[in-house]
């Protein structure tokens, strides 16, 4: 925005004030808050309230951190890092052992009540909490004791989530998700492997801006995220309903972007919006944008525990439907129209039958017409 005098109103993170709302609107729609969210968030980033960050590591390859470190687009890493007092992470700081411990209650102790905690990483149970012991504490302990002064938590990535790749069979640690030890306690989980930039910043300056958290699904996911399965808006949909599938790698099936189903993708049972919010707004950096199956990472259970090839039970087999008008008009329905709609219901149920058989690799016997031609 141009201030008058021929120079672009930028804010403290050096972006002009476009760029700067834009990322706050994505951020507000990334946990389903209206654009005006965004703005409010902009304003009271521009005011200097910043909220204050403590980021724990337990059991993880650090891929959440490193995702945001090294996106594509340098708006989203820049801002992450500017938007937010980032005031302890173990992998950023350059302090260690002693130092680093009394930066940490030093924190705490400043921002008592105040500060957001998030965690990256699973929590090792098992061994008396020998794993991931650090300062003379298990990684329990640290977890309850720096999380009881925080006024929010949020467990980043499928490890901090649910467990993650450290839960694997026979998963000797005992690794378990950030809400399995803070039992009672309201958690924001963001899995994925990584968890979208977007959420996570959404999810943090909302609250810092409305004191409030995203709403949130059974598992604790917010639900603008985590609401809808990766097979309900993949791009690859239509050629699911309509029964193409890939059977192989490079297959010409494959090379014509069918369905991944048949080579275990896990979208029909994942819950996530990877189809729908970019990656550091990179077009197709997900792995069906890639070609691909989903492999499910953000669903414990699937992700790490079932085979890369195993199939999985679908959610919405069937094609999407419309959405009828707010005010449906109420009239006579002529025979003529009952007839039509028998017909495409018919019709329905028959593609229904064939994509089923199609799906399941079922031998499809042809129909009376394809008969006759071959008699011919």
């Amino acid at each position: 925005m141009n201030d008058g005098n021929g120079t672009v109103d930028r804010n403290p993170s050096g972006l002009s004030r476009r760029s700067f709302l834009k990322v706050c609107s994505l951020a507000a729609l990334a946990v389903g808050l209206p654009s005006w969210a965004g703005q409010a968030m902009a304003k009271e980033l521009l005011a200097g309230k910043k909220p204050s960050i403590i980021w724990l590591h337990f059991q993880e390859c650090t891929g959440c951190t490193e995702s945001l470190l090294r996106t594509s687009h340098p708006d989203v890493a820049e801002l992450i890092l500017d938007l937010v007092s980032l005031d302890y992470h173990e992998t950023l700081f350059a302090a260690a052992g002693k130092q680093f411990e009394e930066v940490l209650h030093d924190v705490m102790e400043k921002n008592k009540g105040a500060y957001i905690l998030v965690v990256e990483g699973a929590i090792p149970t098992k061994l008396d909490g020998n794993y991931c012991r650090v300062a003379g504490k298990t990684a329990v302990e640290t977890l309850r004791e720096v999380s009881a002064g925080a006024a929010a938590v949020v467990a980043i990535g499928s490890c901090a989530s649910w467990g993650g790749v450290a839960s694997a069979d026979p998963n000797p640690t005992g690794a378990v998700g950030v809400a399995e030890i803070l039992k009672g306690r309201p958690v924001v989980s963001l899995p994925g492997c990584p968890a979208n930039p977007y959420i996570l910043l959404g999810t943090v300056l909302q609250f810092a801006t409305f004191g409030t958290l995203p709403a949130l699904d059974a598992k604790g996911r917010p639900l603008s995220a985590y609401a809808r399965t990766i097979h309900e808006d993949c791009p690859r949909r239509p050629h699911f309903d309509a029964g193409r599938f890939a059977k192989a790698f490079g297959d010409e099936g494959h090379r014509q972007g069918y369905c991944l189903y048949q080579l275990g993708c896990k979208g029909p049972a994942t819950h996530a919006n990877c189809s729908l919010q970019s990656f550091c707004e990179v077009p197709n950096a997900w792995p069906i944008g890639i070609g691909h199956p989903c492999f499910g990472c953000t669903e414990k259970g699937i992700g790490f525990h079932l085979g890369l090839h195993q199939t999985v039970d679908v959610e919405f087999p069937t094609a999407p439907g419309t959405y009828p008008p707010i005010t449906p008009k109420v009239g006579h329905i002529s025979p003529l129209a009952t007839g039509v709609a028998g017909l495409l219901g018919g019709a329905l149920i028959g593609a229904g039958i064939m994509a089923a058989r199609k799906l399941s690799g079922e031998r499809v016997p042809p129909d009376d017409k394809d008969k006759e031609e071959k008699k011919s």
